[in-house]
């Protein structure tokens, strides 16, 4: 047991043992968060990769764009008897007729008694991840709450969704017609796309 114990201390771990006479040894093994393994789904948006917990998703939907409706200045979609309000990751598409007739990935998404859509560009699979932290000055954002490398090299970030489902609803546009999307997108990104937006108005 001091090996273990010593082995915990070094990750930052911590070892809890209780005793019940009659009943038996309970030992409990905490390690941070930062080396925990989780089953995730992998997806992409704006080129970039993302993972969320796989249990954290109740379905994956298919669309097109013209399926997804303005509602209040909010995206919705109508899945079967259902109106779910949709989270735009990336930037949203064309007006013109190419980008209301592009498919979409949904991944519907249950946070506590909210339930929602995330709209992705593209799905890549399952894999097991193990998280690492990342520090402040890697990335700014509470959106993200960790990242892993897979087999081949690539960074996958792993998104905060409770950090996503508050984020969204503080959302609030102002302006008729706008809809609250690109979540993902780096701030150059959005002031670019707001930019080309008042061009265009």
């Amino acid at each position: 047991m001091d090996v273990v114990q010593a082995v915990l201390h070094r990750l930052k771990g911590t070892v809890g043992i209780e005793t019940r006479v009659g009943s038996g040894t309970t030992f409990r093994l905490k390690l941070p968060l930062t080396l925990a393994i989780i089953k995730a789904i992998l997806f992409r948006v704006e080129h970039r990769l993302y993972a969320i917990p796989l249990h954290s998703v109740s379905e994956i939907a298919r669309t097109l764009e013209s399926e997804v409706h303005q509602v209040d200045n909010y995206e919705v979609l109508q899945l079967r008897n259902e109106v779910l309000p949709m989270v735009r990751l990336g930037k949203a598409p064309a007006p013109d007729a190419q980008g209301r007739s592009r498919k979409l990935f949904i991944l519907v998404i249950t946070v506590g008694e909210k339930k929602f859509g995330l709209i992705v560009d593209g799905l890549e699979g399952e894999e097991e991840l193990v998280i690492k932290a990342l520090d402040d000055q890697t990335i700014s954002t509470d959106l993200v709450s960790g990242a892993s490398i897979l087999g081949d090299g690539r960074v996958v970030l792993i998104l905060n969704l409770s950090a996503v489902v508050e984020h969204f609803s503080r959302l609030r546009p102002n302006a008729a017609g706008s809809v609250g999307s690109g979540l993902l997108l780096s701030y150059a990104d959005r002031l670019r796309l707001a930019e080309n937006t008042a061009v265009q108005s």
